[in-house]
């Protein structure tokens, strides 16, 4: 059991235990420490997620890289991260989310030294790969650490507490990355170790270790794997295609097809399945996370390129690239709350419905970005329309995904919505340079770089209005099953994935989130 001790002691127990069975209080020594070091986790690797797309360009003159070695920069971590973060959620259920977490902040930690000093491409490429293991592990166990471990009455507002955090750490991050930047790319990935040093003394001397004793203990890694396949597959295909190289094309994608088709087969045999097909039953949850696919795709392209396009285009320095979107940032950390609460009186339907056509208005002022174009008079029009669109869309369409899924599923639902949008955003770096005609050192020429992103901005626009059409037609405002008062969604203010959620610990799925 857990001791609610003022000295920070009763966190170091080994003890494993359900929700119900916390004791901590965030007031306490002990209960603020557990809280720093799932903030820290969290923000070790939305840090990363938000400094490297402002890197591609300072990565490519440095390592030579072509237009398709930057994609797989991004994508390498991608894929792994979105392909095995739900094997993390139930690693961490079934071994101990403290193990499993600080075993994900160490890879993570080592993966960062190997990105650091790759002396070419392949080796960064590799290492981005390695850092999403790393990700996959640590990302899940940083909000289930919290859930499990804080008594009933205070779990609501430690979730609230880091999802604020979390958001105050994604605003903190471009700048600090834009300023590492002007040193050298390096540091972007070498200031992550005494970062994760930090936070593996914390989880190890204050979070106490916690489990889901009624878990099963076979984990589903053939569904992990064939997962990968497909994922890898489409997306070696989609981004090889400029090259010309149509076998090794052909090849890539019938692996990646006949790896989903595997991988849904091995969900429905499985006793035991990373994501239990049955939940895709539920007309709006499916209806949600077909806009989740639209919505993430349109604004992960948007931000593997505005960076990159701000700094190559209009003559943006890495700092000022990194503090571009900062305004979407800081509307969702001021509105997010807002927004959850207009969705609750009115439903999530309009708000999903408005949103993504507020974002699509933004991606339109966004065609104005050329060469000399003012980022004040060209650029920030448009950030700012998208970021009040981004704001009023996130958190309803949260709530739709937990609304629609049972209790028992509630966190397998977070956790296949989170997935969902990293899988959109890995296809969507994969597939827009496509789209616009981009090849070999087209990221460092000005003009190809802006026709190409005029392309791509309409495309996501498109995008927007898909994900509009489908919330109108398919989620329903009407509430399947009540929501406790004190158990809001928490909102964070990452912008790669929606708003991380987690069930109460007595109906956490063993998949986790």
């Amino acid at each position: 059991m857990i001791e609610d001790g003022s000295n920070g002691a009763g966190a170091e127990a080994s003890g494993s235990v359900s929700g119900d069975d916390a004791k901590l209080r965030l007031a306490t020594p002990a209960g603020r420490w557990v809280l720093t070091a799932a903030v820290l986790g969290s923000a070790v690797v939305s840090l990363d997620a938000t400094v490297v797309n402002v890197a591609l360009p300072t990565i490519g003159q440095d390592l030579d890289a072509d237009v398709a070695g930057l994609q797989w920069t991004v994508n390498g971590y991608a894929l792994t991260l979105a392909a095995l973060i739900l094997l993390g959620g139930s690693l961490g259920d079934r071994f101990g989310r403290r193990r499993v977490f600080v075993l994900g902040v160490a890879w993570f930690g080592v993966a960062s030294l190997l990105c650091g000093v790759a002396p070419n491409l392949e080796t960064l490429v590799l290492a981005r790969a390695l850092q999403g293991v790393g990700g996959a592990l640590l990302t899940p166990g940083s909000l289930a650490m919290i859930s499990a471990s804080f008594c009933r009455e205070d779990r609501a507002r430690a979730i609230g507490a880091w999802s604020g955090l979390g958001g105050v750490a994604s605003a903190v991050g471009p700048l600090l990355g834009g300023a590492l930047l002007e040193q050298s790319w390096r540091w972007i990935f070498l200031i992550n170790l005494p970062l994760t040093v930090f936070v593996i003394y914390l989880a190890v001397r204050h979070v106490p270790e916690t489990l889901d004793a009624s878990a099963p203990r076979r984990l589903d890694v053939l569904g992990s794997v064939t997962g990968a396949i497909g994922l890898g597959g489409v997306t070696y295909a989609l981004i090889a295609a400029p090259s010309g190289n149509r076998p090794v094309v052909w090849i890539a994608g019938l692996a990646g097809v006949l790896g989903f088709v595997l991988f849904i087969r091995t969900e429905r045999r499985s006793p035991h399945p990373l994501v239990p097909l049955d939940v895709f039953a539920n007309r709006q949850f499916t209806a949600a996370n077909l806009v989740t696919l639209a919505l993430y795709a349109a604004i992960s392209g948007v931000f593997f390129l505005l960076a990159v396009v701000l700094q190559v285009v209009t003559g943006l320095s890495p700092l000022q690239a990194g503090a571009a979107m900062l305004p979407v940032t800081l509307l969702m950390l001021t509105l997010s709350s807002r927004t959850g609460a207009l969705a609750a009186r009115i439903g999530p339907r309009r708000p999903m419905t408005v949103g993504p056509v507020i974002m699509a208005g933004g991606l339109l002022l966004m065609l104005r970005i050329e060469p000399a174009a003012g980022y004040f008079t060209h650029a920030l029009p448009g950030i700012l329309v998208f970021g009040l669109g981004l704001t009023l869309t996130v958190a309803p369409l949260t709530a739709a995904v937990l609304a629609a899924a049972e209790d028992r599923h509630a966190g397998v639902a977070s956790g296949v919505n989170n997935a969902v949008a990293r899988t959109a955003g890995l296809l969507s770096v994969a597939v827009l340079p496509l789209l616009m005609g981009l090849s070999g050192d087209d990221f460092n020429r000005a003009g190809p770089l802006a026709d190409g992103f005029h392309i791509a901005v309409i495309s996501c626009a498109v995008l927007m209005a898909v994900s509009a059409l489908i919330a109108w037609l398919g989620v329903s405002d009407e509430v399947t099953k009540p929501v406790p008062a004190r158990t809001e969604p928490a909102y964070h203010c990452a912008v790669d994935q929606p708003p991380a959620a987690t069930a109460p610990a007595e109906s956490r799925s063993p998949a986790g989130s």
